[in-house]
């Protein structure tokens, strides 16, 4: 066999792996489909914007923060992605900006809070505010008209209304609007627990941080997210569990999820109609 054939297979075999290795780009209709903005191209993006009038964005916080022994600190940030892709998708029209995972949970030399908590990070409120700016700047910089903020934490909803106000001042004679929309935070913490009350679930399991309400969500979600095994009651100061997520279910955790989604996307619609 001569070394010119070995040679040539060689090559032709090299060069069928690497054809193999290579990352085939996705369908149309996935592309088509995809609303995060974090897994598309610039171009794909382009096009959303200009050529298929996709002028909303969702720019959603989350945050880093405990939630008692048995949710991830995560949770905020994770709920509030797969949230916002499904209420983008009943929108219409709507792109989804990466979550915001860092948000203001109070000084870092004071220790109080959430912050005596290993694991849970925090930013200044300028620091978080400029964050909102630049993401709303960067937006109508690319043609988006309608820049939704949502935020999965309470301690940014002042953040985004004090930004939206600031930037809609700014920008009153042109066609890009922020619009603060608190609805969603309500939704989670006002109205889901209500529900839960009026299918006789009690107060004090409900709670106000990582108890029935808050667990449920995130089981309806993922739960391999949650450590069932030591889910139980505070006391909040020592398990930063406010509640008792013990009787928490996927179940009604769906409940909340539909109830936060329809609110949002209702209040969008109402804000972007003023605009």
């Amino acid at each position: 066999m001569s070394r010119t054939f070995i040679a040539g297979g060689v090559a032709l075999f090299a060069a069928s792996f690497a054809f193999a290795q290579t990352p085939r780009s996705p369908g149309s209709d996935v592309v088509k489909d995809t609303v995060e903005l974090e897994l598309l191209t610039h171009t794909e993006v382009y096009d959303k914007i200009h050529n298929q009038n996709m002028t909303s964005v969702l720019v959603v916080t989350g945050g880093t923060e405990e939630r008692g022994p048995h949710d991830v600190l995560g949770g905020h940030t994770i709920m509030a992605r797969r949230r916002a892709i499904e209420i983008a998708k009943r929108l219409g029209q709507t792109l989804v900006a990466p979550v915001i995972a860092y948000v203001p949970e109070g000084r870092v030399d004071a220790g109080a809070g959430h912050m005596r908590f290993p694991g849970t990070i925090t930013v200044s409120e300028e620091t978080f505010q400029k964050v909102l700016e630049s993401a709303a700047r960067s937006f109508k910089l690319h043609g988006v008209k309608d820049i939704v903020f949502l935020g999965d934490h309470g301690s940014t909803q002042a953040d985004q209304r004090t930004v939206a106000a600031r930037l809609n001042r700014e920008w009153a004679s042109g066609p890009a609007r922020v619009h603060a929309v608190e609805e969603y935070y309500r939704a989670a913490t006002v109205d889901f627990p209500q529900l839960l009350r009026s299918r006789g679930y009690r107060d004090d399991e409900v709670g106000t941080h990582a108890g029935l309400a808050d667990t449920s969500l995130m089981l309806a979600l993922d739960p391999r997210l949650v450590r069932a095994g030591v889910a139980r009651p505070g006391p909040e100061e020592t398990t930063g569990v406010s509640g008792d997520p013990s009787r928490a279910s996927a179940e009604l955790g769906q409940l909340g999820v539909e109830l936060i989604v329809s609110r949002t996307v209702e209040a969008i619609r109402k804000s972007v109609a003023r605009r």
